[in-house]
């Protein structure tokens, strides 16, 4: 074999070849990036959101809180025997519990009961077991006299900022020498209304000679 027929016959396998050429090169780019895939470090998955659990984050015991208004008067304070504040709700539950609370007018307020569970600001308490709220007697500018006024019960709603008492189970609640039972009340000291629900009994007592009601 000759040179010129050595070169056409290498000439005739090059042509050839580049015929077949592309699915050469598709083929290693396929298997390169394959390869890159199989090989590349993983992205890192973001961990699923945990749900809030129903835990405390801090306790207290035999601890006292107290809340100030802006002038820096005092609005109310809390005692207990033990504390435990959970975040998901922001709320504190005490065992033991006394408050006591000054309105704006300056009457006074004192309630207990075995447990208690403020909201984050204090302003919302809800009473259970022995539950007591009671407003001290006081004498208002224009000189009318507010009688004690007390709530009793296994469980009571007290709005601090609203002066507001509610309950949605039996309730005895004290006026003075007046007394009244029902199943369920909602009472509004800044309209003076009581409604009391349910089966309801009542004792007025008659009227002191020159006391004003």
């Amino acid at each position: 074999m000759d040179f010129k027929q050595g070169w056409a016959l290498l000439r005739m396998a090059l042509d050839r070849a580049s015929l077949y050429l592309p699915i050469i090169l598709m083929g290693a780019l396929a298997l390169g990036t394959y390869w890159l895939v199989r090989n590349a470090p993983r992205l890192v998955q973001p961990a699923a959101k945990e749900a809030p659990v129903h835990e405390p984050d801090f306790f207290m015991r035999d601890f006292t809180v107290k809340n100030f208004l802006g002038t820096g008067q005092l609005r109310s304070e809390m005692t207990g025997t033990e504390g435990r504040h959970y975040p998901d709700t922001d709320t504190l539950e005490v065992d033991q519990v006394r408050v006591r609370s000054i309105s704006p007018q300056g009457l006074v307020t004192h309630a207990s009961a075995d447990r208690g569970l403020s909201n984050g600001d204090g302003s919302e308490i809800q009473l259970f077991g022995n539950a007591i709220v009671v407003r001290d007697a006081a004498v208002q500018p224009n000189g009318r006299v507010l009688p004690r006024l007390e709530f009793r019960g296994e469980f009571l709603h007290a709005y601090v900022d609203t002066e507001r008492v509610r309950s949605d189970r039996p309730v005895t609640l004290t006026r003075g020498s007046d007394r009244f039972t029902a199943d369920a009340m909602d009472y509004d000291h800044l309209s003076g209304v009581a409604n009391l629900q349910g089966r309801v009994r009542g004792f007025i007592a008659p009227p002191t000679p020159g006391a004003r009601r």
